[in-house]
């Protein structure tokens, strides 16, 4: 509040709930207009429910506000939970700073008070189902009306991934159900969370994490041609190289982070770490389609 009002500037409007009138962001602007004897600050109202307002205000903070406690944003994530349950573990751990599965956990914990969904609204806004069984069989129906359309237009209309799309349209070239025996007759709590065996079936089937040398896997990666004279290639070994960072280089990195750009490098770091985690779960299911192991030695 104090650097706030040593400022000459005009500050940006605050953002005010138009029904309640309270202070949804910029709460620190607003004391230190108040600081410089200012009688009016400029505002711009949000038209929309208290629950709309509240996940509004923890975004707000949590991209340049100031820190959270992870107590705080628990208590976040579990009021989201609630009032918004439609959107994703994903969605609503961008918004409170919290990982997917810390947000997971809290919403199996508050499960006696929520609704069962069908379909959940990701970060990007667009409606996915939990059980993939409709969008398998609505992408079956759309390969035999349309057998021209691409993978993704088709996982666009079906609400599922082009990855599952391609595993559809392989498995009715061969006469098969579209849907798989893993996912036809799930459980209602498998819609949400896998039970220990299923994860454990799954996790038999992904490739293997790297249980060497990190360095090492990543000295084989450079030295591969199939990734060298590719320009896709190139560029997925420069960002790999980005990411090596050992684990003793983390005293050295935060210290270089000042207190005020804390919360955005936080922001930042879990943003690019789900993108990574996207990345890797779409190219394990390629993966796993195609399949191909990839090679441990």
């Amino acid at each position: 509040m104090a650097r706030l009002a040593e400022i000459d500037a005009a500050l940006p409007p605050i953002l005010v709930h138009r029904l309640t009138m309270r202070v949804i962001d910029g709460m620190h602007r607003l004391l230190a207009a108040r600081v410089k004897g200012q009688k009016t600050i400029e505002v711009e109202f949000f038209d929309g429910t208290p629950e709309d307002a509240f996940l509004y205000a923890v975004e707000a903070n949590i991209s340049h506000g100031l820190p959270l406690s992870l107590a705080d944003r628990r208590a976040a994530a579990t009021r989201i939970i609630a009032s918004h349950p439609q959107l994703s573990d994903r969605a609503i751990a961008r918004a409170a700073g919290l990982g997917a599965k810390t947000v997971a956990a809290i919403r199996r914990r508050c499960s006696g008070g929520i609704p069962h969904l069908s379909a959940r609204i990701g970060r990007d806004g667009k409606v996915r189902p939990l059980n993939s069984v409709a969008g398998r069989r609505r992408a079956a129906e759309l390969i035999a009306e349309r057998p021209e359309a691409s993978l993704r237009e088709v996982a666009r209309l079906a609400g599922i991934s082009p990855a599952t799309v391609s595993d559809v349209r392989k498995r009715l070239e061969t006469g098969q159900s579209p849907v798989t025996e893993r996912v036809k007759s799930p459980s209602p709590s498998e819609s949400s969370e896998e039970t220990a065996p299923t994860a454990k079936l799954r996790a038999d089937r992904r490739p293997p994490l790297v249980s060497a040398d990190p360095a090492n896997v990543l000295e084989k990666l450079l030295r591969d041609p199939s990734l060298r004279h590719k320009e896709g290639g190139r560029q997925l070994l420069r960002l790999l190289r980005q990411n090596a960072i050992a684990a003793d280089e983390w005293d050295e990195l935060m210290a270089a982070v000042p207190s005020h750009c804390g919360a955005l490098v936080v922001g930042l770091a879990r943003h690019y770490a789900e993108i990574w985690t996207d990345f890797a779960q779409l190219l394990d299911e390629r993966v796993q389609i195609e399949g191909r192991k990839p090679d441990d030695e």
